[in-house]
């Protein structure tokens, strides 16, 4: 089954680290909630006892020698269990799924990042996410500079990917803005230079005109 194929939609948040899409994503899930709109909000890699494993093992700054095809195959396990467990039985129920960070994540930071073969973290990524492929994927776009910043800001308790360095930052979010330009028409780029709330209303805006069959309310793109 294919998010395209459910009864629910699929939609996933990304970013480099410090770009703010956390944020954004539990507001536009509080937005949902407020709608009325049946959901599920996850995490990847984590939201449930297994894949929350794997993530304490990628995030692990002591364990600097994990190769990058560990990391990537780490990823997918976690995203796997993640996408059978949750979002799959979620979506044939015809409740939204909200994702901060999907396969998306993996291509920018296994592919771009670690300059891994793009071609095998695409396969990766197909049996990681088995076969899923998100309705719409809103990619938060900060510069470089403002990454600088927000890291230093947090490098006592950076994790592993955070404290990877800001020329692996850099590939990283060229690599989004390369995978953006290749499906204009799910992921849209949405700067992140903005008040907190200024993107969230871009992003609701972006949101209700594609998909307000799926709110409950009435109305809702005057909200």
């Amino acid at each position: 089954m294919t998010a395209q194929e459910a009864k629910g939609l699929l939609v996933t948040f990304e970013g480099v680290d410090g770009s703010g899409k956390s944020t954004q994503a539990a507001l536009f899930v509080e937005r949902l909630a407020q709608a009325g709109v049946p959901l599920l909000a996850l995490r990847d890699p984590g939201a449930n006892a297994i894949s929350e494993r794997i993530r304490a093992i990628l995030l692990d700054r002591s364990l600097a020698e994990m190769s990058p095809w560990s990391e990537l195959l780490l990823y997918e396990a976690a995203r796997a269990q993640m996408t059978g467990q949750q979002i799959i039985p979620a979506l044939a129920e015809g409740r939204m799924v909200v994702c901060d960070r999907y396969y998306d994540s993996t291509t920018a930071y296994q592919g771009y990042g670690r300059q891994l073969e793009l071609d095998l973290v695409h396969q990766a990524n197909r049996i990681g996410s088995c076969g899923l492929v998100p309705d719409v994927t809103f990619l938060i776009d900060v510069e470089l500079e403002v990454v600088r910043r927000r890291l230093s800001a947090r490098d006592s308790d950076a994790d592993r990917m955070e404290a990877a360095g800001l020329d692996f930052h850099d590939r990283v979010r060229r690599g989004y803005l390369e995978l953006a330009a290749a499906a204009p028409e799910r992921v849209y780029v949405i700067p992140g230079n903005r008040p907190i709330e200024s993107i969230q209303r871009h992003i609701w805006q972006l949101f209700i005109n594609r998909f307000q069959r799926h709110l409950n309310r009435p109305g809702e793109e005057n909200a």
